[in-house]
């Protein structure tokens, strides 16, 4: 008899360490549950903004804006545009015609600007007398003709389009629409591309005011 209750003691005292122990396999803890919830949480993603800043520029000429890098797009978005350009190899003589003008601190400083940009095959075909007597009057010609360049707010491409007074004080005309635009006589090949303070159209002529 004696023998019985020892092993029925014995049976009691190991049932609920026995069930503890098949808990302790089956179920989680609160901390192992905050674990594995925390590992499994996606990672963050990029920023939307600038995926969508990336996407959003157009035109063929796009293809020689460098793909990554300070003077890629991407690289672009995050200077004031006068920097921003100057670290574009496509833009390399206007970005040299700004600083012969001292117009790099005014470019970098001001808010909200769209800037119509001639690529460096722009001003490639541009007579040469008329090129060397611009950047022989720097103050004078060559920022009159850069300014004219220039004009006030970010213009997206659903507002381009229209005459655009610019701060030379003349007047532009931006036809087109879409992805397919022009000003003047020059065509836009890569629109849309964004800077720090201002939207960029890189263009492939030199838009000169009139005389």
């Amino acid at each position: 008899m004696r023998s019985s209750r020892l092993t029925l003691a014995t049976l009691a005292l190991a049932l609920p360490l026995s069930l503890a122990a098949c808990g302790s396999d089956s179920e989680p803890t609160a901390a192992s549950s905050d674990t594995m919830t925390s590992s499994a949480a996606p990672s963050a993603s990029p920023s939307e903004s600038m995926t969508e800043m990336m996407a959003q520029a157009f035109g063929p000429g796009c293809a020689a804006v460098p793909a990554d890098g300070a003077g890629s797009f991407a690289g672009m978005a995050a200077d004031p545009v006068a920097t921003a350009a100057s670290n574009n190899p496509v833009l390399s003589t206007l970005v040299t015609a700004v600083g012969e003008a001292g117009l790099g601190e005014t470019l970098n400083t001001a808010k909200d600007i769209t800037v119509f940009a001639p690529t460096n095959d722009a001003f490639s075909a541009l007579d040469k007398a008329t090129l060397d007597k611009a950047m022989a009057d720097p103050k004078g010609l060559l920022t009159t003709v850069l300014t004219n360049h220039v004009v006030e707010g970010r213009l997206s491409p659903d507002m381009v389009a229209g005459e655009h007074t610019t701060l030379a004080g003349t007047t532009i005309t931006v036809e087109g629409s879409g992805e397919d635009f022009s000003v003047g006589e020059a065509a836009v090949v890569c629109g849309d591309v964004q800077t720090a303070n201002a939207t960029v159209y890189i263009i492939d002529g030199v838009l000169l005011p009139a005389a």
